[in-house]
């Protein structure tokens, strides 16, 4: 239970001005207000005391949130809210503020949004439980998390360590604010947005009491948000775990567990994705693994196709650079699965990609000659297959280009590869 004056601690200067410099950082789009990240320093000068003074004097009304929904690879769409950055920098101060003092009470299997902990780590630990025989899973969907928070248990939880009403009545301010739709705005009488600063915190508070309700049973799990698994050592067991947390979920949380996503399983079903990953059995060594899901390789071959698009024209270094921070960002968050085959073809066809792109912007005949010749083609050669009627992509793959635009000439252009990318991370 935490006695002090909260609100203290989340107003001071050092707090508000780290959280601004956080927000920024993060950068994101307007909210309802149409503020951008920009324009956020000169209106905190102006403005930073009267704001202080409006949530001492709990006058302060956030703004409603305003609705994006964000495509999901599988289909159907994820409802995001955007909060005003200013909204957004008072989340932020409250978030570090009891980020520390919730922390201490949060499962050492809890992984997602919190300081020193990551993806790679629940996957490391889930390994752990699959392989000290606990080979039956329970993979437990929530349905729509962010949107069924009941309010008044979240606040429940929060005030049993929160003494500060004004820190309590800010908190369910943000919660009620609203959301700005198309059409209009909308009340919320359930559910924390998500996209908010302060909902990663809200989550773990309310899925802190699964934890607990699960360590008491005994039970492997690992959580990340509000992915969690649950492993077991055989089916029936398994079964009977789906059934009694699905129970506690709905009727003690509030939440709501969707059935037919919901499965019990074992580690090879290729239906079986948590956080990205998939596992396989090496029965060479007699452990399982985990590797890249067959969805995450696709959502990862759909960005390259996209950065490689004939018809993008842009320079071919930015759009290089571009690819880079793709290959770079998601060989580095998979980094503890086996994928060096997939890395393989992956990267033959974005060298093959790039090089139709590199033809397309070369446009005209004579271009294309006197780029062939500094590459080192015959000048016959040149002239003869710079007037081909073949298509870019036809020619990416042939020798045309292959003995022109090498591998060891898009890597001194700067291109990387997804192996040696990955080979330097284990190096």
């Amino acid at each position: 239970m935490y006695e002090g004056k909260l609100l203290d601690e989340i107003l001071r200067r050092d707090n508000l001005e780290r959280a601004h410099k956080q927000v920024e950082k993060n950068k994101g789009a307007a909210g309802v207000d149409g503020m951008t990240v920009e324009k956020l320093s000169l209106f905190m000068i102006e403005n930073r005391k009267d704001v202080i003074l409006q949530i001492r004097q709990r006058e302060y009304d956030p703004s409603p949130v305003k609705r994006v929904e964000i495509p999901k690879p599988n289909g159907g769409t994820r409802l995001l809210g955007i909060p005003t950055v200013v909204d957004r920098v008072i989340q932020q101060a409250i978030s570090q503020v009891l980020t520390p003092v919730f922390d201490k009470q949060f499962h050492e299997h809890s992984y997602g949004f919190r300081p020193g902990r990551n993806a790679e780590m629940a996957i490391q630990q889930a390994l752990d439980y699959l392989n000290d025989g606990y080979e039956w899973i329970v993979d437990i969907d929530l349905e729509r998390f962010f949107d069924t928070v009941n309010h008044d248990r979240l606040m429940n939880i929060i005030s049993r360590t929160v003494k500060d009403g004004d820190v309590i009545s800010l908190i369910r301010k943000f919660l009620v604010s609203g959301v700005q739709l198309d059409e209009g705005y909308k009340e919320t009488i359930i559910g924390t947005p998500q996209g908010g600063n302060l909902s990663p915190l809200l989550s773990n508070i309310m899925l802190n009491e699964l934890d607990q309700e699960l360590e008491e049973r005994g039970l492997r799990f690992v959580r990340y948000a509000d992915d969690c698994i649950i492993m077991v050592k055989s089916e029936m067991s398994a079964r009977r775990v789906m059934r009694s947390v699905s129970k506690f979920i709905e009727e003690k949380l509030g939440l709501i567990v969707n059935m037919t996503k919901s499965k019990v399983t074992k580690p090879n079903d290729p239906n079986l994705k948590f956080l990205g990953f998939g596992f396989f059995k090496d029965y060479q060594m007699e452990e399982y693994k985990a590797k890249p899901h067959e969805k995450s390789v696709e959502a990862f071959k759909y960005k390259l196709k996209e950065l490689t698009r004939k018809n993008w024209s842009v320079d071919t270094k930015y759009q290089v650079e571009r690819i880079n921070q793709v290959i770079r960002g998601w060989v580095n968050y998979f980094r503890i699965g086996y994928m060096k085959s997939v890395l393989n073809r992956i990267d033959s066809h974005t060298r093959v990609r790039l090089r139709m792109c590199i033809w397309k912007k070369w446009k005209t005949p004579q271009k294309r000659r006197k780029n062939l010749v500094k590459l080192g083609m015959k000048r016959n050669h040149a002239y003869k297959n710079s007037h081909t009627s073949k298509g870019a992509i036809r020619i990416a793959y042939s020798w045309v280009l292959t003995t022109t635009i090498t591998n060891k000439r898009l890597a001194q252009f700067g291109l990387i590869s997804c192996v040696q990318h990955y080979n330097k991370i284990h190096a």
